[in-house]
Protein backbone atom coordinates (compact mmCIF):
# COMPACT_ATOMS: atom_id res chain seq x y z
CA UNK A 1 0.00 0.00 0.00
CA UNK A 2 3.07 2.49 0.72
CA UNK A 3 4.57 1.78 -2.40
CA UNK A 4 1.63 2.49 -4.39
CA UNK A 5 0.82 5.79 -2.70
CA UNK A 6 4.96 6.56 -3.59
CA UNK A 7 4.21 5.48 -6.88
CA UNK A 8 1.48 7.89 -7.25
CA UNK A 9 3.23 10.55 -5.21
CA UNK A 10 6.15 10.44 -7.99
CA UNK A 11 4.00 10.29 -10.86
CA UNK A 12 2.47 13.99 -9.61
CA UNK A 13 5.34 15.43 -9.13
CA UNK A 14 6.41 14.09 -12.64
CA UNK A 15 3.41 15.69 -14.70
CA UNK A 16 3.71 18.65 -12.51
CA UNK A 17 7.40 19.07 -13.63
CA UNK A 18 6.49 18.86 -17.24
CA UNK A 19 3.24 21.24 -17.15
CA UNK A 20 5.89 23.99 -15.75
CA UNK A 21 8.46 22.92 -19.02
CA UNK A 22 5.79 23.19 -21.05
CA UNK A 23 4.39 26.45 -19.68
CA UNK A 24 8.05 28.41 -19.65
CA UNK A 25 8.65 26.85 -23.47
CA UNK A 26 5.33 28.91 -24.11
CA UNK A 27 6.07 32.32 -22.68
CA UNK A 28 9.75 31.64 -23.65
CA UNK A 29 11.34 34.56 -26.27
CA UNK A 30 12.47 31.88 -28.33
CA UNK A 31 9.45 30.38 -29.05
CA UNK A 32 7.79 34.36 -30.06
CA UNK A 33 8.39 34.51 -33.64
CA UNK A 34 8.38 38.73 -34.10
CA UNK A 35 10.46 40.17 -37.36
CA UNK A 36 12.89 42.50 -36.39
CA UNK A 37 13.78 45.66 -38.71
CA UNK A 38 16.61 45.56 -40.53
CA UNK A 39 18.97 47.87 -42.28
CA UNK A 40 17.49 47.66 -45.57
CA UNK A 41 14.38 48.70 -43.76
CA UNK A 42 15.75 51.57 -42.00
CA UNK A 43 17.49 52.78 -45.00
CA UNK A 44 14.29 53.02 -46.72
CA UNK A 45 12.20 55.32 -43.90
CA UNK A 46 15.15 57.70 -43.71
CA UNK A 47 14.91 58.06 -47.56
CA UNK A 48 11.45 58.68 -47.07
CA UNK A 49 12.13 60.81 -44.55
CA UNK A 50 14.41 63.25 -46.49
CA UNK A 51 12.21 63.24 -49.31
CA UNK A 52 9.70 64.58 -47.32
CA UNK A 53 11.88 67.05 -46.26
CA UNK A 54 13.22 68.36 -49.16
CA UNK A 55 9.42 68.42 -50.88
CA UNK A 56 8.81 70.96 -47.49
CA UNK A 57 11.76 72.87 -47.86
CA UNK A 58 10.72 73.27 -51.52
CA UNK A 59 6.97 74.65 -50.78
CA UNK A 60 8.62 76.71 -47.73
CA UNK A 61 10.59 78.78 -50.62
CA UNK A 62 7.96 78.65 -52.89
CA UNK A 63 5.53 80.44 -50.41
CA UNK A 64 8.81 82.59 -49.50
CA UNK A 65 8.77 83.92 -52.96
CA UNK A 66 5.08 84.02 -53.94
CA UNK A 67 5.18 86.17 -50.48
CA UNK A 68 7.56 88.40 -52.00
CA UNK A 69 6.16 88.41 -55.13
CA UNK A 70 2.98 89.64 -53.35
CA UNK A 71 4.61 92.05 -51.68
CA UNK A 72 6.53 93.76 -54.25
CA UNK A 73 2.83 94.29 -56.22
CA UNK A 74 1.17 95.85 -52.99
CA UNK A 75 4.06 98.18 -52.50
CA UNK A 76 3.90 99.32 -56.56
CA UNK A 77 0.01 99.16 -55.79
CA UNK A 78 0.55 101.90 -52.71
CA UNK A 79 2.81 103.94 -54.36
CA UNK A 80 0.32 103.95 -57.48
CA UNK A 81 -2.22 105.02 -55.34
CA UNK A 82 -0.23 107.54 -53.53
CA UNK A 83 1.18 109.13 -56.83
CA UNK A 84 -2.03 109.54 -58.54
CA UNK A 85 -3.84 111.05 -54.96
CA UNK A 86 -1.18 113.29 -55.25
CA UNK A 87 -1.26 113.73 -59.66
CA UNK A 88 -5.26 114.07 -58.35
CA UNK A 89 -4.67 117.30 -55.79
CA UNK A 90 -2.16 119.08 -58.69
CA UNK A 91 -4.45 118.07 -61.61
CA UNK A 92 -7.06 120.47 -60.34
CA UNK A 93 -5.98 123.93 -62.52
CA UNK A 94 -7.77 126.52 -63.63
CA UNK A 95 -8.07 129.61 -63.83
CA UNK A 96 -10.20 132.74 -65.80
CA UNK A 97 -9.43 136.38 -65.63
CA UNK A 98 -9.64 139.60 -67.97
CA UNK A 99 -7.84 142.67 -69.11
CA UNK A 100 -8.80 144.93 -66.52
CA UNK A 101 -9.82 144.78 -63.49
CA UNK A 102 -11.41 148.05 -62.95
CA UNK A 103 -11.67 150.95 -65.03
CA UNK A 104 -11.91 151.07 -68.98
CA UNK A 105 -9.47 151.59 -71.82
CA UNK A 106 -7.41 150.39 -74.19
CA UNK A 107 -3.92 148.79 -73.81
CA UNK A 108 -1.56 149.72 -76.83
CA UNK A 109 -0.29 150.49 -79.16
CA UNK A 110 3.46 149.26 -78.50
CA UNK A 111 6.77 149.29 -80.26
CA UNK A 112 7.12 145.64 -79.67
CA UNK A 113 5.07 142.64 -78.82
CA UNK A 114 4.07 142.57 -74.89
CA UNK A 115 2.77 139.79 -73.15
CA UNK A 116 -1.02 140.85 -71.43
CA UNK A 117 -1.26 141.01 -67.89
CA UNK A 118 -5.19 139.62 -67.25
CA UNK A 119 -4.89 141.24 -63.79
CA UNK A 120 -8.84 140.82 -63.21
CA UNK A 121 -8.90 137.44 -62.00
CA UNK A 122 -12.77 135.61 -61.63
CA UNK A 123 -10.83 132.09 -60.57
CA UNK A 124 -7.24 130.22 -60.05
CA UNK A 125 -7.66 127.36 -58.68
CA UNK A 126 -4.21 125.78 -58.31
CA UNK A 127 -2.31 129.28 -58.69
CA UNK A 128 -1.15 128.40 -61.95
CA UNK A 129 -1.54 131.60 -63.49
CA UNK A 130 0.13 134.88 -62.28
CA UNK A 131 -2.22 137.92 -62.38
CA UNK A 132 1.37 140.34 -61.63
CA UNK A 133 3.26 138.45 -65.00
CA UNK A 134 0.31 137.08 -67.06
CA UNK A 135 2.14 133.90 -67.76
CA UNK A 136 0.14 130.41 -66.48
CA UNK A 137 3.01 127.76 -65.74
CA UNK A 138 2.03 124.03 -66.11
CA UNK A 139 2.19 122.46 -62.53
CA UNK A 140 2.28 118.68 -63.90
CA UNK A 141 2.33 117.11 -67.33
CA UNK A 142 -0.87 116.64 -69.36
CA UNK A 143 -3.38 118.09 -71.37
CA UNK A 144 -4.42 121.89 -71.26
CA UNK A 145 -7.02 124.25 -73.07
CA UNK A 146 -7.00 127.17 -73.19
CA UNK A 147 -9.50 130.06 -74.74
CA UNK A 148 -8.85 134.09 -75.14
CA UNK A 149 -11.31 136.68 -76.25
CA UNK A 150 -11.00 140.50 -76.79
CA UNK A 151 -12.52 143.36 -78.07
CA UNK A 152 -11.30 146.46 -79.81
CA UNK A 153 -12.65 149.75 -80.99
CA UNK A 154 -12.42 150.29 -84.86
CA UNK A 155 -10.23 153.03 -86.26
CA UNK A 156 -7.01 153.41 -87.15
CA UNK A 157 -5.34 150.79 -84.88
CA UNK A 158 -6.18 146.96 -85.31
CA UNK A 159 -6.11 144.25 -82.79
CA UNK A 160 -4.07 140.78 -82.79
CA UNK A 161 -3.32 138.57 -80.15
CA UNK A 162 -1.40 135.29 -80.09
CA UNK A 163 -1.32 133.09 -77.72
CA UNK A 164 2.69 131.84 -76.70
CA UNK A 165 4.28 128.08 -75.79
CA UNK A 166 7.73 129.23 -74.01
CA UNK A 167 8.05 131.95 -76.51
CA UNK A 168 7.08 130.02 -79.53
CA UNK A 169 4.07 131.51 -81.28
CA UNK A 170 1.16 128.75 -81.43
CA UNK A 171 -2.20 130.91 -82.15
CA UNK A 172 -3.48 134.02 -83.08
CA UNK A 173 -6.88 135.74 -83.53
CA UNK A 174 -7.28 139.10 -84.60
CA UNK A 175 -9.85 141.74 -86.18
CA UNK A 176 -9.81 144.96 -88.07
CA UNK A 177 -12.74 147.51 -88.84
CA UNK A 178 -12.90 151.19 -89.25
CA UNK A 179 -15.58 151.85 -86.70
CA UNK A 180 -17.46 150.02 -84.06
CA UNK A 181 -16.55 147.24 -81.85
CA UNK A 182 -14.78 144.38 -83.33
CA UNK A 183 -14.34 141.15 -81.49
CA UNK A 184 -12.31 137.79 -82.07
CA UNK A 185 -11.14 134.71 -80.22
CA UNK A 186 -9.46 131.43 -80.46
CA UNK A 187 -8.55 128.25 -78.71
CA UNK A 188 -6.47 125.28 -78.28
CA UNK A 189 -5.14 121.93 -76.17
CA UNK A 190 -1.56 121.83 -76.11
CA UNK A 191 0.71 118.86 -74.00
CA UNK A 192 2.91 120.65 -71.66
CA UNK A 193 5.38 119.81 -69.43
CA UNK A 194 5.36 120.43 -66.04
CA UNK A 195 7.13 124.52 -65.75
CA UNK A 196 6.00 125.01 -69.18
CA UNK A 197 4.59 128.67 -69.97
CA UNK A 198 1.92 129.91 -72.04
CA UNK A 199 0.60 133.42 -72.25
CA UNK A 200 -1.01 136.09 -74.62
CA UNK A 201 0.60 138.71 -76.36
CA UNK A 202 -0.48 141.83 -78.06
CA UNK A 203 1.07 142.19 -81.51
CA UNK A 204 3.16 145.32 -82.12
CA UNK A 205 1.30 148.47 -83.48
CA UNK A 206 -2.05 146.78 -82.53
CA UNK A 207 -4.73 147.21 -79.26
CA UNK A 208 -6.99 145.87 -76.82
CA UNK A 209 -9.79 146.99 -75.28
CA UNK A 210 -12.07 146.25 -71.79
CA UNK A 211 -13.96 147.40 -69.34
CA UNK A 212 -16.13 147.09 -66.04
CA UNK A 213 -18.29 144.56 -68.45
CA UNK A 214 -14.81 142.60 -69.13
CA UNK A 215 -14.93 141.79 -73.24
CA UNK A 216 -11.43 140.83 -72.97
CA UNK A 217 -10.70 137.37 -71.16
CA UNK A 218 -8.18 134.52 -70.79
CA UNK A 219 -9.02 131.12 -69.97
CA UNK A 220 -7.60 127.59 -69.06
CA UNK A 221 -7.59 124.45 -67.57
CA UNK A 222 -5.95 121.18 -66.92
CA UNK A 223 -7.72 118.71 -69.09
CA UNK A 224 -6.01 115.65 -67.56
CA UNK A 225 -2.39 114.73 -65.93
CA UNK A 226 -0.07 112.54 -68.29
CA UNK A 227 1.27 111.10 -65.63
CA UNK A 228 -1.99 108.86 -64.61
CA UNK A 229 -2.78 107.06 -67.80
CA UNK A 230 0.87 105.91 -67.71
CA UNK A 231 0.79 104.87 -64.38
CA UNK A 232 -2.72 102.73 -65.23
CA UNK A 233 -0.54 100.92 -68.46
CA UNK A 234 2.02 99.78 -66.57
Amino acid sequence: MERVSVLCLSLLLCSLSGAEIIEEREISPESVNVPQPGPSDLHAVLREMSAKLAENRLMIQQLQTLNQEQAAKLKQLEKQSSHMDSQQQVGQVAFSASLLASGSGHTGPFNTHTTLVFRGVVSNIGNAYNPHTGIFTAPVRGAYHFEFYFVAYGGSHSSAVGLVKNGEHIFIAGQHQTNGWGTSANGVTLLLEAGDVVFLRLWQGYVIYDDESHHSTFSGHLLFPCETLLLMFN
